[in-house]
Protein backbone atom coordinates (compact mmCIF):
# COMPACT_ATOMS: atom_id res chain seq x y z
CA UNK A 1 0.00 0.00 0.00
CA UNK A 2 1.40 3.30 -0.96
CA UNK A 3 0.67 6.77 0.59
CA UNK A 4 -0.50 9.33 -1.21
CA UNK A 5 1.05 12.72 -1.46
CA UNK A 6 -1.55 14.14 1.15
CA UNK A 7 -1.07 11.56 3.37
CA UNK A 8 2.44 11.74 3.41
CA UNK A 9 2.43 15.71 3.81
CA UNK A 10 0.21 15.10 6.85
CA UNK A 11 2.90 13.40 8.57
CA UNK A 12 5.59 14.88 7.61
CA UNK A 13 4.04 17.91 9.31
CA UNK A 14 2.38 16.08 12.48
CA UNK A 15 6.01 14.71 13.15
CA UNK A 16 7.81 18.16 12.94
CA UNK A 17 4.84 19.67 14.98
CA UNK A 18 5.90 16.84 17.65
CA UNK A 19 10.00 17.72 16.97
CA UNK A 20 9.42 21.11 17.41
CA UNK A 21 7.56 20.70 20.85
CA UNK A 22 10.38 18.88 22.08
CA UNK A 23 13.08 20.78 20.73
CA UNK A 24 11.04 24.05 22.80
CA UNK A 25 10.70 22.27 26.08
CA UNK A 26 14.01 21.28 25.73
CA UNK A 27 14.96 24.82 24.54
CA UNK A 28 12.89 26.08 27.56
CA UNK A 29 14.44 24.05 30.22
CA UNK A 30 17.90 24.74 29.17
CA UNK A 31 17.30 28.76 29.84
CA UNK A 32 15.33 28.17 32.73
CA UNK A 33 18.46 26.04 34.12
CA UNK A 34 20.92 28.66 32.83
CA UNK A 35 19.15 31.53 34.54
CA UNK A 36 19.13 29.28 37.30
CA UNK A 37 22.50 28.66 37.47
CA UNK A 38 23.84 32.35 37.03
CA UNK A 39 21.66 33.66 40.13
CA UNK A 40 23.87 31.58 42.33
CA UNK A 41 23.92 32.93 46.29
CA UNK A 42 26.74 35.54 47.26
CA UNK A 43 29.63 34.49 48.85
CA UNK A 44 29.31 34.59 52.91
CA UNK A 45 31.91 35.87 54.83
CA UNK A 46 32.77 33.08 57.32
CA UNK A 47 36.01 34.58 59.03
CA UNK A 48 34.33 35.73 62.38
CA UNK A 49 32.59 32.27 62.45
CA UNK A 50 35.92 30.78 61.94
CA UNK A 51 37.65 32.99 64.45
CA UNK A 52 35.07 31.70 66.92
CA UNK A 53 35.55 28.39 66.69
CA UNK A 54 39.41 28.80 66.58
CA UNK A 55 38.99 30.44 70.05
CA UNK A 56 36.72 27.98 71.11
CA UNK A 57 39.16 25.61 70.82
CA UNK A 58 41.54 28.24 72.60
CA UNK A 59 39.66 27.85 75.72
CA UNK A 60 38.93 24.23 75.92
CA UNK A 61 42.68 23.70 75.99
CA UNK A 62 42.98 26.06 78.73
CA UNK A 63 40.22 24.79 80.64
CA UNK A 64 41.61 21.19 80.13
CA UNK A 65 44.95 22.08 81.66
CA UNK A 66 43.67 24.14 84.10
CA UNK A 67 41.16 21.88 85.67
CA UNK A 68 38.23 23.35 84.71
CA UNK A 69 35.98 20.82 83.53
CA UNK A 70 33.41 23.04 83.56
CA UNK A 71 34.23 25.54 81.63
CA UNK A 72 35.28 22.96 78.79
CA UNK A 73 31.93 21.07 79.18
CA UNK A 74 30.05 24.28 78.72
CA UNK A 75 31.43 24.12 75.00
CA UNK A 76 29.33 20.98 74.49
CA UNK A 77 26.04 20.66 73.57
CA UNK A 78 23.43 18.95 75.86
CA UNK A 79 23.32 15.94 73.70
CA UNK A 80 26.97 16.04 72.37
CA UNK A 81 28.81 12.93 72.46
CA UNK A 82 32.71 13.02 73.16
CA UNK A 83 35.18 9.65 71.02
CA UNK A 84 38.54 10.34 73.21
CA UNK A 85 41.45 7.59 71.90
CA UNK A 86 41.38 4.25 74.16
CA UNK A 87 38.36 5.34 76.01
CA UNK A 88 34.33 5.04 75.67
CA UNK A 89 32.25 7.22 74.30
CA UNK A 90 30.88 9.90 76.13
CA UNK A 91 27.84 10.95 75.68
CA UNK A 92 25.44 14.20 76.69
CA UNK A 93 27.28 17.34 78.42
CA UNK A 94 27.17 16.06 82.12
CA UNK A 95 29.13 12.53 81.65
CA UNK A 96 31.86 14.35 79.51
CA UNK A 97 31.87 17.25 82.37
CA UNK A 98 32.69 13.84 84.33
CA UNK A 99 34.95 12.57 81.57
CA UNK A 100 36.99 15.97 81.48
CA UNK A 101 37.16 16.58 85.32
CA UNK A 102 39.30 13.26 86.01
CA UNK A 103 41.45 13.30 82.50
CA UNK A 104 42.70 16.21 83.22
CA UNK A 105 42.79 15.78 86.97
CA UNK A 106 44.75 12.70 86.12
CA UNK A 107 47.00 14.45 83.20
CA UNK A 108 47.73 17.62 85.93
CA UNK A 109 48.52 15.01 88.30
CA UNK A 110 51.33 13.26 86.12
CA UNK A 111 52.93 16.75 85.29
CA UNK A 112 51.07 16.70 81.09
CA UNK A 113 49.71 19.27 79.15
CA UNK A 114 48.04 19.80 76.16
CA UNK A 115 49.21 21.78 73.19
CA UNK A 116 47.34 22.94 70.68
CA UNK A 117 49.23 22.44 66.99
CA UNK A 118 48.49 23.72 63.70
CA UNK A 119 44.57 24.10 63.42
CA UNK A 120 41.63 24.59 61.08
CA UNK A 121 38.21 25.81 60.49
CA UNK A 122 35.65 26.27 58.28
CA UNK A 123 31.46 26.98 58.53
CA UNK A 124 28.81 26.26 56.39
CA UNK A 125 25.25 28.20 58.14
CA UNK A 126 24.73 27.51 61.33
CA UNK A 127 27.32 24.30 61.23
CA UNK A 128 30.72 23.99 61.63
CA UNK A 129 33.78 22.26 62.13
CA UNK A 130 37.73 22.65 63.03
CA UNK A 131 40.39 19.83 63.21
CA UNK A 132 43.81 19.84 63.96
CA UNK A 133 46.85 18.49 65.63
CA UNK A 134 47.79 18.40 69.62
CA UNK A 135 51.14 17.13 71.40
CA UNK A 136 51.21 16.26 75.39
CA UNK A 137 54.52 17.29 76.99
CA UNK A 138 55.35 16.50 79.92
CA UNK A 139 56.52 18.95 82.88
CA UNK A 140 60.03 19.23 80.73
CA UNK A 141 58.60 20.47 77.95
CA UNK A 142 59.16 16.71 75.86
CA UNK A 143 56.74 15.13 73.60
CA UNK A 144 54.99 12.11 75.53
CA UNK A 145 52.33 11.81 72.84
CA UNK A 146 50.64 13.55 69.97
CA UNK A 147 47.78 13.08 67.67
CA UNK A 148 44.42 14.78 65.95
CA UNK A 149 41.24 15.70 65.93
CA UNK A 150 38.09 16.80 64.85
CA UNK A 151 35.09 18.78 66.32
CA UNK A 152 31.77 19.08 64.49
CA UNK A 153 29.91 22.34 66.18
CA UNK A 154 26.62 24.11 65.97
CA UNK A 155 25.30 27.56 66.52
CA UNK A 156 22.33 27.74 68.85
CA UNK A 157 21.27 31.09 69.83
CA UNK A 158 24.68 33.14 68.20
CA UNK A 159 26.73 30.72 70.62
CA UNK A 160 28.83 27.70 68.74
CA UNK A 161 28.67 24.63 70.61
CA UNK A 162 30.47 21.13 70.07
CA UNK A 163 28.03 18.30 69.12
CA UNK A 164 30.72 15.46 68.08
CA UNK A 165 34.33 16.03 69.27
CA UNK A 166 36.81 13.34 68.71
CA UNK A 167 41.02 13.09 68.80
CA UNK A 168 42.82 10.17 67.91
CA UNK A 169 46.36 9.23 69.12
CA UNK A 170 49.67 8.80 66.35
CA UNK A 171 51.19 6.68 68.50
CA UNK A 172 50.91 3.11 69.08
CA UNK A 173 49.43 1.80 72.72
CA UNK A 174 52.33 0.50 75.14
CA UNK A 175 53.37 -3.09 74.48
CA UNK A 176 51.71 -4.72 77.45
CA UNK A 177 54.29 -6.80 79.56
CA UNK A 178 54.48 -10.57 79.10
CA UNK A 179 53.24 -13.03 80.96
CA UNK A 180 55.79 -15.45 82.48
Amino acid sequence: MQATNEQLLHLSISMMSTMTNKLLVLALGASLMSGCASQSPAPVDTTADQAALKEITVTWFNAYNGGDANTAAGLYAEDAVLMPPHASVVRDRAAIRAFLAKDSTDAKSAGLKLVNGVETADVNGDWGWNSGSYTIQDGSGQSVDSGSYLSVSHKVNGKWLYVRDIYNSDRPLPTPPQVK
